[in-house]
């Protein structure tokens, strides 16, 4: 079965000192030591567990001070291991205004990148911001996806204040205003979205241009109703992510597989719905 994981980090030197203040917290966060592999080693991990990778740039100068993962990075190491890696999620920082829309437009005309990836809590903002519509009026306009992290993170998470995040940035009430002001974007809410998973579940199911992938938990603690609106009534909407690096492939196959999910149901989780909702 192909599987395709929509939410891939590059786990390379670049991307970990991106993250600037975070890289302690989510250290603590994850239990483990956050720290770089090689470009190889990485694309070895994709190989092993046989994934049809997106990798995802991130830019957050403004909140962090530290140079971004940015998009010709990503863009030039999706292209040199192709077709292991077989696309990749832009990032712009909002704040930035005029550069923001530049490099916006750069990204999907001359790079020829996938969409763009939000970092709601990491970047300070929830996306319902109206002083961030210029950038999404851009991006609607250049017919592309969206995916924007819902829920609580480990991004500064058990730090004085939480480094200064505010976790109600990635409310999915923001999601719900952004897809009502511009309904011919293709939004996809990234995480399960705890705690606020029920009130998710309402926006993907009210709004028809939302949609969710369940990177970054480990799926045997997914909400049980959630759990079972996955087989049901969202069946159409949910992709699978992984959130790479920070949870082993193995063991999200692993817990996959525990759900007892139908062949067919998992078949448009792991690549159906990513197919058909954003033409991978």
């Amino acid at each position: 079965m192909r599987i395709i994981d929509l939410h891939c980090y590059p786990n390379t030197e670049p991307w970990i000192k991106c993250q600037g203040p975070y890289v302690e917290a989510l250290a603590k966060y994850w239990n483990r030591q956050w720290s770089w592999k090689q470009e190889d080693e990485v694309v070895a991990e994709f190989e092993q567990a046989g994934v049809d990778a997106v990798l995802v740039a991130l830019d957050l100068e403004t909140t962090t001070g530290t140079p971004p993962c940015g998009n010709e990075y990503v863009k030039q190491m999706q292209m040199r291991h192709r077709p292991r890696i077989i696309q990749a999620w832009g990032a712009v920082d909002p704040f930035k205004g005029e550069i923001a829309l530049r490099e916006a437009r750069h990204a999907i005309e001359d790079l020829g990148m996938l969409g763009f990836h939000f970092h709601p809590i990491m970047g300070h903002y929830a996306v319902s911001d109206r002083r961030l519509y210029p950038l999404f009026e851009l991006i609607n306009g250049l017919k592309v996806p969206v995916m924007i992290d819902v829920g609580t993170t480990g991004m500064g998470a058990g730090m004085p204040g939480g480094l200064g995040a505010r976790i109600y940035d990635a409310h999915p009430r923001a999601i719900d205003e952004l897809a009502a002001d511009f309904p011919q974007l293709t939004i996809i809410a990234a995480h399960p979205g705890w705690p606020w998973t029920d009130e998710m579940t309402a926006v993907a199911l009210h709004k028809g241009n939302v949609f969710w992938e369940m990177s970054g938990w480990a799926p045997k603690y997914f909400p049980e109703q959630l759990k079972v609106d996955i087989r049901s009534r969202l069946q159409d909407k949910i992709m699978f992510g992984s959130d790479y690096p920070s949870i082993p492939y193995a063991r999200l196959f692993k817990e996959w597989a525990e759900l007892g999910y139908s062949a067919a149901l998992m078949e448009k989780i792991f690549h159906q719905n990513a197919e058909r909702i954003v033409g991978l």
